[in-house]
């Protein structure tokens, strides 16, 4: 599904692809397709290993949204442990409360080119999840404003319902927020504690970031029909945990727009700032009326990818709001961008350290 642009480096004697071609001899084309057939048989042990460990296919399914025509549907189908019937964890399971530690949601193996039917109302649709298990298609559906649900199913999988979210063709404001160090502290002074929070803890032990839960209900009650879209490099194997996360918290309801390591058709690596800019741009294209609110923090390339958006977009962003880190939080961050000169921008900036202060510099602007 993602597909990064092809961006050859001049010089490729520094790069991993660069190393392989001088030694063997292959060109760029075969080196890739060499590293794809050894990814796809290190999965097909994986997956032989899983069945080995009575691991089961499941489908997953991701909330989505779309227009009264068309609509993004999202999941992942994967072979993962089943919890042993009557067992504490069935039970936890069963009533939502199951209190899953992070190094869990890796365990599963990627199904990759599966076969998937998606059934929203009386549209059926078969597509086929790709190299990391994901499915991210476009349905053409005719559909009411408001919720609905998409039926998933893979071969061998009980079957699973998304929620869909459909946003009315009136409905002129739209807000995406970014995950990491915007609605959630991840960021820490060392790597293994970040590590730890990552890979053990589970998201009862995460921090909400100040003011940012109340700042994103305040602006659902002011938008009621507003879509939520929560647009970050994290990968889809965390998407339960932060799912879990931004209900507990009380965050309103959004679709998860993540994505997958590995290799891609051309790179050896995802990019996370292309994905970012990627689905911006899908965005602007399915709401070609919207004008959204873009919030991140400055530890990344939010600044940048925001502003390349911008100015590209004038007329299809509200406002940019930037969460400015802790001094904790940009040094494991590797720093933070200076806050820049935007006095020639069409599109308003805000800069606070945490949802308080945004709350107040929006209500200046009008838009709370």
């Amino acid at each position: 599904m993602d597909k990064a642009p092809q961006n050859p480096s001049r010089n490729t004697a520094h790069t991993p692809a660069g190393d392989l071609r001088s030694r063997t001899g292959l060109s760029g084309g075969q080196v890739f397709r060499l590293a794809h057939r050894l990814s796809d048989s290190f999965n097909s042990v994986r997956i032989r290993l899983a069945k080995r460990w009575r691991f089961v296919p499941q489908t997953i399914a991701y909330q989505g949204y779309g227009s009264t025509t068309q609509v993004r549907v999202l999941g992942r189908v994967l072979m993962t442990q089943k919890p042993l019937p009557g067992s504490k964890a069935e039970a936890e399971a069963k009533k939502g409360h199951q209190n899953v530690r992070g190094w869990r949601a890796f365990t599963g193996v990627p199904l990759q080119f599966t076969d998937v039917e998606i059934t929203i109302g009386d549209v059926v649709t078969h597509v086929r999840s790709d190299r990391g298990g994901v499915i991210d298609t476009e349905v053409d559906v005719r559909l009411s404003p408001g919720w609905h649900t998409a039926v998933l199913r893979a071969e061998g999988t009980e079957p699973v319902e998304a929620p869909i979210q459909v946003i009315a063709p009136d409905v002129k404001f739209g807000i995406v927020s970014d995950i990491d160090d915007t609605v959630m502290v991840t960021a820490l002074p060392r790597p293994f504690l970040a590590l730890w929070n990552t890979f053990v803890l589970s998201e009862r032990a995460r921090m909400a970031t100040p003011g940012m839960a109340v700042l994103l209900d305040r602006l659902t009650i002011e938008y009621p029909d507003a879509p939520v879209i929560y647009l970050s490099t994290g990968p889809w194997n965390a998407a339960p945990t932060l799912a879990r996360f931004l209900t507990r918290n009380m965050y309103p309801k959004g679709a998860l727009l993540l994505t997958d390591w590995g290799l891609t058709q051309d790179r050896w690596f995802r990019s996370g700032q292309e994905h970012k800019h990627r689905n911006l741009e899908r965005l602007s294209k399915e709401f070609p009326d919207m004008r959204w609110l873009l919030i991140g923090d400055n530890g990344q390339h939010d600044e940048a990818i925001y502003s390349g958006f911008a100015s590209e977009n004038p007329d299809k962003v509200a406002a940019i709001a930037i969460r400015q880190l802790s001094i904790s939080e940009s040094v494991f961050a590797g720093g933070h961008s200076e806050d820049g000169d935007h006095t020639t921008s069409k599109v308003p900036w805000i800069y606070s350290p945490d949802g308080a202060g945004m709350a107040k510099q929006l209500t200046m602007l009008g838009m709370l």
